[in-house]
């Protein structure tokens, strides 16, 4: 089909029409990469838990901090954590910033909160941020995809609770 003075209206409508189709999945290809920028963190920050259990099996333990709601870490923890609270809170931060201020800061730091899936967590990026302030050259990030039950307890790995047996 030759294209005429009278057919490029309809051929304005289409390309206009095909732009918007292709430039939809774009749009959303670009938020989710925003999304994932958001994250303060590199990959090699972080760490499956598969890993972090395999470290607390040897000699050399990382130190772990627990940065949740109190009332989980009473519940269940990973073994040899520290509780912090919150640290969406300031009463929190400022407790794992006290806690941390001692630690050698080449010493392997693990932080971990598990209430809700990580990229929706309140907790995990303020402390991460403080931390690296702070000089850790060593700290990770435990990646809890969807919660601490699922990613840790579900899948078999060391837990400590207040829970009477």
């Amino acid at each position: 089909m030759a294209l005429t003075h009278q057919s490029s209206p309809v051929v304005a409508a289409l390309l206009v029409a095909a732009a918007i189709a292709v430039s939809r999945p774009l749009a959303v290809a670009r938020d989710q990469q925003t999304e994932a920028a958001k994250d303060p963190w590199t990959e090699s920050e972080t760490l499956a838990p598969s890993e972090l259990a395999k470290m607390l099996e040897g000699d050399k333990k990382p130190a772990v901090a627990y940065i949740g709601p109190h009332v989980l870490y009473r519940a269940g923890r990973i073994p040899g954590a520290t509780l912090h609270g919150p640290t969406s809170e300031a009463e929190g931060l400022d407790d794992l910033k006290r806690w941390a201020n001692a630690l050698p800061r080449l010493e392997t730091l693990v932080i971990y909160c598990g209430c809700c899936p990580i990229e929706k967590c309140p907790n995990i990026r303020p402390a991460f941020k403080a931390l690296r302030e702070m000089g850790f050259t060593k700290l990770r990030v435990l990646v809890l995809a969807t919660s601490f039950e699922k990613d840790w307890v579900e899948q078999g790995f060391a837990v400590d609770s207040d829970r009477p047996n």
